[in-house]
């Protein structure tokens, strides 16, 4: 059985303040074929919040949102 390896794109938002996150996560996003992975890093509360919400409002797949050492981690599968 062979493993199947996923693409996945780094999208670092530190600094970057909500609505600015999410437009960048969205402009990210976009131009992606399906099942590509993004991981988006913020270190703003209301990014943590709003970044998933409106992935998922937008028919994205939001895999995991988790505290790390400095901010948020929030893993986004593109869909189709």
């Amino acid at each position: 059985m062979r493993a199947i390896t996923v693409p996945v794109v780094q999208l670092d938002l530190t600094g970057e303040v909500s609505p600015i996150s999410i437009v960048r996560t969205k402009l990210a996003l976009e131009p992606l074929p399906a099942g590509v992975v993004v991981r988006v890093v913020v270190d703003h509360p209301a990014a943590a919040r709003n970044v998933p919400r409106s992935a998922a409002e937008w028919g994205q797949d939001v895999l995991a949102v988790r505290a790390e050492p400095g901010g948020w981690v929030i893993v986004v599968r593109r869909r189709g």
